[in-house]
């Protein structure tokens, strides 16, 4: 029978999720960094395995970017709805070039 895999879209989007409520909940910030640094680190060895390391390498980018905008972008829509948003993003760029070959 075959293991059942987490799509890496899904690995991404939970980590900016995650890694943000964990460290709004606990109101400790390294704490969410290390949820964010785990999921990237996760998901970046599904894109490298599953679409090379080129790919791999413009996944990390965009999942590191999506972090880093969301900061700017909370400042226009709320805290959620940009992290919600830049998950999204990186989610369905994960999907599309990772998950759906799979």
């Amino acid at each position: 029978m075959a293991k059942a895999r987490v799509p890496s879209a899904l690995v991404a989007a939970s980590g900016l999720v995650g890694g943000y409520g964990v460290a709004r909940w606990t109101k400790k910030r390294p704490l969410g960094g290390a949820v964010l640094a785990v999921a990237g680190a996760a998901a970046a060895t599904q894109w490298r395995q599953q679409a090379g390391g080129k790919a791999a390498g413009a996944l990390t980018a965009a999942y590191v970017a999506a972090f880093a905008g969301s900061h700017p972008l909370a400042k226009k829509v709320g805290s959620w709805p940009a992290v919600f948003g830049v998950a999204g993003a990186v989610a369905l760029a994960s999907w599309a070039v990772a998950d759906r070959q799979g």
